[in-house]
């Protein structure tokens, strides 16, 4: 995306559906353009005289005829969303009207903006910076409290302040090293080894402590994937529907039904969780190719599950359940995935045999296990309390500390790796101009997050998932 500093850009900033929409305007050309076209119910309400943050009422014309009668805001430089002056239209919501005002908006000098272009104009003239500026398209995409809260912090700028700390750290630690070069024929030493060691090491712990957010920050961004795995016919699809409240997945008694993974979503205690329906597992080899295929794709999910139930049934024996529990495992790569041993069908069970199995289980299975009866909706509201118990929610207490952008994960990541290089440096006594190009390419990707370091490509690519009027 090319920005054109001079040119004044428009574009609708709500989409369809309503009474009432709006659209934006902005640039040094704004109220030239609507003072062509805008009359004021009074008449000393001249348009290009008014102060900033006031609301103006009138009607929009084309030549003699009225198009629409309008609210126009009025936003003055430099205290406006994009730095620039500008305004919004607020005009009955009609496809007509909307589509009228741009052309007439356009036929006076305006171009039609760019996904994103607004933002992109505010990150420019100062008004926020890179990360503050993706958290806008975060805010408008989250799907749960937990998902808005981070993108408000970030939009706040508490991310921003923590990535800043340590690039100003590492800044004020370049610059020792590059002194120590300047007069290096002099052997002036302006601090010592094991301090700067320090230094490097604590700055790393930190950006490792960032980076391992990512995990979590990106579930709740997009919401926290649950796997719903076991064997054929043991519930899950039951499972699935009753937790919906609505008849989701196909239920039948016949082995393999599920034979693709269903996914669909529930909010619970701020969270919004991405539950799967998987093809049921099997002991022997599945001929049937499609159903085979199902399999493998229910291998896939669990790696990449946060959260696992493993789902059986209460009329198997205890031992059979933890070798179920030990198998699905065995599946998953990654420890940090939690793993809930879900029983279903306890309702077949006699109330002494119940009792039994779970004292068994509570013996052998290092697990959270939670009874059900998806038939007769029993157990899903203690299941669901464990789902929301299952999450990190104490890291929630520190939203700044939270990564929740691949790019900044991307980011970090090459941080520590250039900082993991420069103490490697200092143990093998490298000399210290190679340890300064470690440092320097640290700031450099810290630089990037916050947009400090600005490539055009990076901007073109950030900017362009943006809806239009943003």
């Amino acid at each position: 995306m090319t920005i054109k500093h001079d040119t004044t850009i428009t574009a609708p900033a709500t989409g369809t559906g309503g009474a009432i929409a709006v659209i934006r305007i902005s640039g040094p050309e704004t109220f030239r353009i609507l003072s062509s076209i805008f009359r004021p119910v009074s008449k000393s309400a001249d348009i290009r005289k008014q102060k900033g943050y006031t609301v103006h009422y009138g009607h929009i014309w084309e030549n003699d005829q009225p198009v629409d009668e309008v609210l126009i805001t009025v936003f003055r430089e430099p205290d406006s969303y994009t730095g620039e002056d500008s305004a919004e239209i607020s005009f009955h919501a009609s496809p007509f009207i909307q589509h009228k005002l741009l052309e007439l908006i356009t036929s006076l000098g305006a171009s039609v903006a760019m996904p994103g272009e607004f933002t992109m104009r505010a990150f420019i003239n100062g008004k926020m910076d890179l990360s503050q500026a993706e958290a806008v398209a975060d805010i408008i995409a989250s799907e749960s409290e937990a998902a808005h809260r981070l993108a408000m912090t970030q939009l706040r700028g508490g991310f921003s302040k923590e990535i800043e700390k340590l690039r100003h750290e590492l800044l004020s630690f370049a610059s020792l090293i590059e002194l120590e070069l300047d007069f290096s024929e002099e052997d002036v030493i302006f601090a010592d080894r094991f301090t700067m060691t320090e230094t490097i090491i604590r700055i790393k712990s930190l950006v490792d402590s960032l980076a391992s957010s990512f995990r979590l920050g990106n579930a709740i961004r997009k919401g926290i994937p649950v796997v719903i795995a076991g064997m054929t016919n043991v519930g899950k699809s039951s499972l699935l529907n009753v937790l919906l409240q609505e008849e989701r997945a196909i239920v039948s008694d016949i082995p393999g039904t599920t034979r693709d993974t269903i996914e669909e979503v529930l909010h619970l205690g701020g969270l919004l969780f991405r539950f799967i329906d998987t093809a049921g597992l099997r002991g022997e080899e599945v001929s049937d190719k499609i159903e085979a295929s199902g399999i493998e794709r229910t291998k896939a999910r669990l790696e990449k599950a946060d959260i696992v139930l493993a789902m059986t049934e209460a009329t198997d024996a205890a031992e059979a359940i933890c070798a179920f529990a030990d198998a699905i495992k065995e599946l998953i790569p990654d420890s940090r995935t939690r793993m809930i041993l879900v029983i279903n069908k306890s309702d077949l069970l006699p109330a002494g045999r119940l009792a039994i199995l779970k004292q068994k289980l509570a013996g052998s299975c290092k697990l959270p296990v939670v009874f059900i009866s998806a038939i007769r909706s029993e157990g899903i509201e203690e299941l669901k309390q464990m789902l929301a118990e299952s999450v990190e929610r104490g890291a929630l207490d520190s939203p700044q500390y939270i990564v929740t952008n691949a790019r900044h994960y991307e980011a970090l990541t090459k941080v520590s790796q250039s900082l993991g290089r420069a103490l490697d440096g200092f143990r093998d006594g490298i000399p210290t101009e190679l340890i300064a190009t470690d440092v320097r390419q640290a700031i450099y990707y810290l630089g990037l997050i916050t947009g400090t370091i600005t490539p055009d490509d990076i901007l073109g690519e950030i900017f362009a998932n943006f809806c239009i009027g943003k």
